[in-house]
């Protein structure tokens, strides 16, 4: 479904709650929510908020796994295994 199809008035969201989260479970695609002609929020079914959230947190440790590598904090694999082989 197009995005444009998936933009809706606030009154919308207050009287069809219940439709909103029966659709849900057929068409995942958030739906956004507007007040005065303006987006305000996006309302999202609970797997999608979770993957979102999953998505995010594999990003920043990444992200932090880019800037110790950047900065030398590291240890060679070699080195690693050794000293995990000694401390079993």
């Amino acid at each position: 479904m197009s995005l444009a199809q998936q933009i809706k008035p606030i009154s919308y969201l207050k009287s069809h709650a219940a439709d909103i989260i029966k659709n849900f479970a057929t068409n995942p695609d958030p739906l956004i929510i507007t007040q005065n002609g303006e987006a305000k929020m996006v309302v999202l079914d609970i797997q999608a908020y979770e993957q979102q959230q999953e998505t995010m947190a594999l990003l920043k440790l990444i992200a932090m796994g880019n800037k110790e590598l950047a900065q030398g904090q590291f240890q060679e694999a070699d080195d690693f295994f050794s000293e995990m082989a000694r401390e079993e």
